[in-house]
């Protein structure tokens, strides 16, 4: 995953410092992999796994639409060269005046999952279209949401109707099954409750017409992850079998998936000790952690390939951990990582798969550590 213009410039350049280097190649290739695999859908890149600047310029140049969830990323994306018509408000939890002033930079797409923020949207961005999120289970992701977004489908119906009659142009409905989803079928059931909700609204009068199928798109860490392609086909399986011949529009909103595998972080051994004479397990500790940026280690759910220079010899595991006074900044412990037993301190390690939700992630400035530095080539 390191490609080899990341390894020119890390030798090149020599950073000090934890430090993300991410090739705008390798997300170029992402994008066009998915429009190859999904052709009628549009691609809204979910500005959060990563928001530099040189990124959202590459992607509003090949015509990608964009997935944000604040005013700042709106104006990031826009800034970018992106038209506020390729731009979707997709945070279902938003200040009043937050999406007043969204409709003032000409954004007319929102997302909602209850009645009371149909009716903030009414009242400052009268005439929007908007789509309702509904629940899913997240079953097969390293990364599942909880149920913090999203309503019933049944729900949804009521969300929609409510909207259409504050004048309200009721779009569609959206669903997330999960970051980093490896489950196939995961799509099969959530489109199932979409056409539901479609069907529901028909009835009445109201005609729904877009379907934002979300993101979940996996990047390759530790385990090999099905191709653009396979998701493409299965998904579309999907549609044809709930929706016939009379597909909706749709949306993908890929962030992991698409500049995951583009990023790796530079990090060096700080330390590397051990709790009892006895003990048989390394503490190794890096120059980054929780706070730094490695946040999706909470709970141990995603596990980056790291890579050392040591890597041909024997291994044993060691418990991860961050530099920062903070019992919590642990990224291994439950299940140790394998690392060299020759492993020394001052060495460097590279942690793969890292463009995405690391930079974001960066604390300010807890324990005076500076926030995760980025390079973009």
């Amino acid at each position: 995953m390191a490609t080899q213009r990341i390894i020119d410039f890390l030798a090149t350049r020599r950073p000090t410092g934890p430090c993300l280097v991410v090739d705008l190649d390798v997300v170029r290739d992402n994008y066009h992999a998915f429009e190859k695999a999904l052709p009628e859908s549009r691609i809204y890149y979910a500005v959060k796994a990563n928001p530099a600047p040189e990124i959202l310029r590459l992607l509003a140049g090949l015509g990608s639409s964009f997935d944000t969830a604040s005013v700042a990323e709106i104006e990031m994306a826009m800034d970018a060269g992106a038209p506020a018509e390729r731009i979707s408000y997709g945070n279902t939890i938003k200040k009043e005046r937050d999406i007043a002033r969204a409709y003032e930079l000409g954004i007319r797409l929102f997302a909602v999952d209850c009645v009371e923020e149909v009716e903030k949207v009414a009242r400052v961005a009268p005439g929007s279209r908007v789509f309702c999120r509904v629940l899913t289970d997240g079953e097969g992701a390293e990364w599942p949401l909880s149920r913090k977004f999203g309503c019933v489908p049944a729900m949804a119906v009521d969300v929609l109707r409510h909207a259409s009659r504050l004048g309200l142009d009721a779009y569609g409905v959206s669903f997330h099954v999960g970051s980093q989803q490896t489950d196939l079928t995961a799509w099969d059931k959530a489109l199932g409750d979409a056409k539901a909700v479609f069907a529901r609204l028909a009835e009445e009068g109201i005609t729904l017409r877009m379907v934002n199928m979300g993101g979940g798109f996996p990047t390759r860490y530790l385990k090999d992850v099905p191709s653009a392609q396979a998701y493409g086909q299965a998904i579309f399986e999907a549609l044809s079998r709930h929706f016939g011949n009379r597909l909706p529009e749709t949306i993908i909103e890929p962030g992991r998936g698409m500049v995951g595998n583009a990023g790796v972080i530079k990090s060096e051994v700080v330390l590397i000790s051990k709790k009892a004479d006895n003990d048989n397990v390394r503490w190794v500790y890096l120059d980054i952690g929780k706070f730094g940026g490695l946040a999706e280690t909470m709970d141990e759910a995603i596990r980056y390939p790291i890579v050392t220079e040591r890597d041909g010899d024997e291994k044993s595991p060691c418990v991860l951990a961050g530099p920062t006074c903070d019992s919590a900044d642990v990224l291994y412990e439950k299940t140790p990582y394998p690392l060299p037993l020759s492993l020394t301190i001052g060495d460097e390690v590279l942690i793969e798969g890292t463009g995405a939700y690391t930079t974001t992630y960066s604390a300010v400035a807890f324990n005076g550590f500076e926030p995760l530095r980025s390079y973009v080539i």
